[in-house]
């Protein structure tokens, strides 16, 4: 069988662990909340009234993508395509494709920047082919402009979080509903965790400052993991709704 992502490749290891994705997820939570493109996020009205299932819905066709086969994959990403469209045609504007750009380097950023915090480090061979799996849903995306390069995205990509991001309403909202929805035990911890994989800049921007109270904790985590008593403590600190959706990510 053909498949979007080799069966052995490190990015399916990445998108294998739940624990892993959440992190992802809270990369990704801050910089969408930066984002000068926030406002078409807000086009709908589905962000702002469910922003934990906004941006898990992205994470969750990311996941789809990279485990499943070839033609579902790409039955995934031009469902994803297709979806955008429809929200340009409503708005009558075209989603800007640096947008665009912006959400797929950030999935590369954060899958590295997430196993490496859990796992190890990743060989630049590792780091490559991370970039050209989410390469190849822009390809598909047929989104302009894309690096064709490891060395080149890394380039853009620091380029892109100097000029794409600021601090806006949009972003003080984002953070606010952030807090409704997960209450203030949750968003504390989610803000942590922020604090721990997003990249200096947007720290800055977000008040996050440089040091996550869960720095050390990150070494004991790693321990409970080993003895398989990590499920508990994700038990205890995710949201109900959420639960079954994220222990779906595991894969074996």
């Amino acid at each position: 069988m053909k498949y979007f992502v080799a069966p052995d490749s490190i990015v399916r290891k990445i998108w294998g662990k739940a624990d892993t994705i959440l992190f992802i997820f809270a990369g990704a939570s801050a910089e969408f909340a930066l984002n000068k493109a926030v406002d078409w996020l807000y086009f709908t009205g589905k962000l702002p009234s469910d922003p934990l299932g906004r941006l898990f819905s992205t994470v969750s066709y990311a996941h789809q993508i990279i485990f499943a086969d070839h033609s579902q994959a790409l039955f995934a990403i031009d469902k994803i395509t297709s979806i955008h469209q429809a929200v340009e045609q409503k708005r009558a504007a075209r989603i800007p494709d640096w947008a665009y750009r912006d959400v797929l380097f950030m999935l590369i950023d954060y899958s590295i920047r997430s196993f490496e915090l859990l796992e190890r480090k990743l060989t630049r061979e590792e780091k490559e082919e991370t970039f050209d799996v989410f390469y190849r849903v822009g390809v598909r995306m047929g989104i302009t402009g894309l690096p064709t390069h490891f060395d080149s995205w890394q380039l853009m990509r620091d380029e892109h979080i100097q000029e794409n991001l600021l601090s806006s309403d949009f972003t003080l909202d984002l953070y606010r509903q952030y807090k409704k929805h997960l209450g203030p035990i949750r968003f504390f911890i989610l803000r942590q965790s922020q604090i721990l994989v997003v990249p200096k800049k947007i720290k800055k921007l977000l008040g996050l400052g440089n040091t996550s109270v869960f720095a050390s904790a990150i070494i004991t985590y790693k321990l409970l993991r080993l003895l398989k008593v990590d499920n508990y403590l994700k038990n205890m600190i995710l949201p109900e709704a959420y639960k079954p959706q994220i222990a779906a990510l595991d894969v074996a």
